[in-house]
């Protein structure tokens, strides 16, 4: 019998390693929004909504700690100026953004990596690696410029603008300061680029380095993209110049597309799906012409014939918390006011000036009493943990995005492979 239990035990095995089928890779990249700012002190937040509850039981454990995959692993490169680190390990939370916080070892935040992450990990047998590469403030028609884009060129508009300002005005550089801001542009066109493609190869030349049990022999397939970046290019008005314009943003179609393409060829995945995150901050009721201008360019590649079948655009603005959205129009009007106060306004209460330090800090307490309710400030805490611009830092909202991106990309394999 020890022996039949031997033979049986090696038979398993080598049954199982014939079995074995490739791991699993998605490459995640863009700038501060793919690092991650939501605060994983606000995943209780998520279980206040009957529908998004069941996936705060996905994200934590039984002790209500953050789950830790055991199918899924990360490699984070991240980073600011030249000084770039990577953060690798079994997935779990705390490999979103990493700002002066420790960088040997998962921090405080999450981005949409962690529910892609598990929703991946819950939908294959295989292992599955996730690439992350994300910077903050890093444009696409600049940092992330793809090769085949070419080399940044400053639009007509723009420089017809700037001949009429030699001195410099509103962000435009003095005339003799100009070759400098030039050779700065040409300094980091595609640098990010660069870093994002190096990172992805320097991983997968060796699995072994971040998934300790991986097999060589297992293999593995680039089996998605995905894609959130955007605020830079939004609000670059030199670059983009033409406000309130249906078609201000075609550029940045151009370049998304190119980039997709490089990306294919540079990882020698052409049919690799991508999802493209667009642009959702300010939810639905943002309405206004540029917002709604940039979220159809992002979207547009995905419509292109090249594409069919293969690049999904994936909307983010149904993520965003309408309640705690309005809590933080109700903070800017007291950050407004606070101002109006400050710079004596006029048709304001210190229009004239005599207001002294203590009598606007009593007025501002009674304003915001007056406008902040103590619900609205239990919610806020519950809720946010950053900026509007970083989708309030919330992590139902990134959760959501995650888990949207996952399944998108999944739908793309299964059409691809005609399940």
């Amino acid at each position: 019998m020890k022996y039949l239990a031997i033979f049986l035990t090696t038979v398993l095995f080598a049954t199982a390693g014939a079995e074995a089928k490739p791991l699993k890779v998605f490459i995640l990249a863009g700038q501060s929004n793919m690092e991650g700012p939501a605060n994983i002190s606000t995943f209780d937040y998520i279980g206040d909504d009957p529908a998004t509850a069941p996936m705060l039981k996905m994200m934590r454990g039984a002790d209500g700690k953050p789950t830790v995959c055991d199918g899924a692993w990360i490699s984070y490169l991240t980073g600011a100026g030249e000084k770039n680190f990577e953060i690798s390990g079994k997935l779990t939370a705390g490999y979103g953004s990493l700002w002066g916080q420790d960088a040997t070892r998962p921090g405080d935040k999450i981005g949409p990596e962690f529910t892609f992450g598990l929703t991946m990990d819950a939908a294959f047998d295989e292992p599955v690696l996730i690439i992350k590469a994300a910077w903050g403030g890093k444009s696409l028609h600049t940092d992330f410029r793809p090769p085949s884009a070419g080399p940044f060129e400053m639009p007509a508009r723009t420089k017809e603008l700037w001949d009429q300002h030699p001195q410099g005005a509103h962000g435009i550089p003095k005339l003799e300061e100009r070759d400098a801001w030039w050779q700065g542009v040409r300094d980091r066109t595609g640098v990010y680029y660069r870093l994002m493609i190096d990172h992805v190869k320097q991983v997968l030349a060796d699995p072994k380095q971040v998934i300790p049990g991986y097999d060589a022999s297992q293999g593995y397939e680039i089996a998605g993209f995905a894609w959130l970046q955007g605020w830079n290019d939004m609000v670059d008005g030199h670059v983009y110049p033409n406000h309130n314009q249906p078609d201000r943003y075609a550029l940045y179609s151009e370049l998304l597309a190119h980039f997709i393409r490089d990306v294919r060829k540079d990882l020698n995945a052409p049919k690799m799906p991508f999802v493209i995150g667009v642009m959702g901050v300010g939810g639905l009721q943002d309405e206004s012409a540029d917002m709604a201008a940039f979220r159809r360019a992002m979207a547009a590649p995905a419509a292109m014939p090249e594409f069919k079948g293969n690049v999904v655009a994936v909307q983010t603005a149904p993520f965003w918390s309408e309640e705690l959205g309005a809590i933080d129009k109700k903070r800017a009007t007291i950050r407004q006011m606070r101002y109006f106060l400050d710079s004596m306004h006029k048709d304001h209460a210190n229009a004239d000036g005599k207001m002294t330090d203590e009598q606007k800090r009593e007025f501002m307490t009674k304003f915001e009493a007056d406008l902040i309710t103590p619900a609205d400030v239990a919610l806020w805490k519950r809720g946010a943990s950053n900026a509007g611009y970083h989708y309030l830092g919330c992590a139902k909202t990134f959760a959501l995005m995650g888990q949207a991106f996952a399944e998108a990309n999944l739908q793309r394999l299964a059409e691809l492979k005609g399940g």
